[in-house]
């Protein structure tokens, strides 16, 4: 697709988007209790540590429930975790994209690709991952947005998803699940790590996040 028509194809969608949720902005109803914290410190051979946000960010972020955690397996580089739920998207409260709020705090992007996850009923879902860099440390992000059963990693198919669940199901609430590592070591490590500790957080996250 030529770059015009693709900057085209993604304002209307966006538009769209925009548009239908508050044409159906009349309320949603009330979703069962999950709260993100019911995803368990220890899991396998990761073992969790509790972080908290401050309360300034946590606010720009707007979310509604919200996981930090450093979780480690033995001695191996630690990996960090950051789920934000949002129950309704439909209040000018919208999940932020890593994609834009990574620059913001200084981490430029320098290489760009998905990854494929096995889920745990044995399905295929593919998120996106990111290499970042600021001054000298580099880091590897997997990150991709969960909802009713749903992965997604693409941000305009996310925008339609949410559209699409405001029509079908009256609910705009999803959940970005983003992973970080340090790049120590090699980079293969890095990609085998974040990888593998997705892989074993999405079943969690399924259960914590409404269906």
């Amino acid at each position: 697709m030529k770059p015009n028509a693709k900057y085209w194809l993604v304002l209307v969608i966006l538009v769209a988007a925009t548009l239908g949720l508050n044409a159906l902005s009349h309320g949603e109803p009330a979703l069962p209790l999950h709260p993100i914290s019911s995803i368990p410190l220890q899991f396998g051979a990761w073992v969790g540590q509790q972080r908290e946000l401050e309360d300034r960010f946590v606010q720009a972020l707007g979310v509604d429930d919200y996981l930090y955690r450093t979780y480690q397996r033995g001695n191996e580089i630690p990996v960090g975790l950051y789920i934000g739920f949002y129950a309704t998207q439909r209040t000018g409260s919208t999940i932020h994209s890593p994609k834009n709020c990574l620059p913001g705090a200084g981490w430029q992007a320098i290489h760009a690709d998905t990854i494929p996850l096995k889920r745990p009923d044995g399905s295929s879902a593919v998120a996106n991952l990111y290499i970042v860099q600021k001054g000298l440390q580099k880091q590897l992000v997997v990150y991709w947005y969960q909802s009713h059963g749903r992965i997604v990693a693409n941000e305009y198919w996310g925008k339609i998803y949410l559209v699409v669940d405001a029509i079908q199901l009256n609910r705009t609430d999803a959940a970005l699940v983003r992973v970080v590592t340090p790049f120590e070591g090699s980079d293969q490590d890095a990609r085998v790590r974040a990888a593998e500790f997705a892989q074993e957080i999405i079943g969690y996250v399924d259960a914590a996040v409404p269906r």
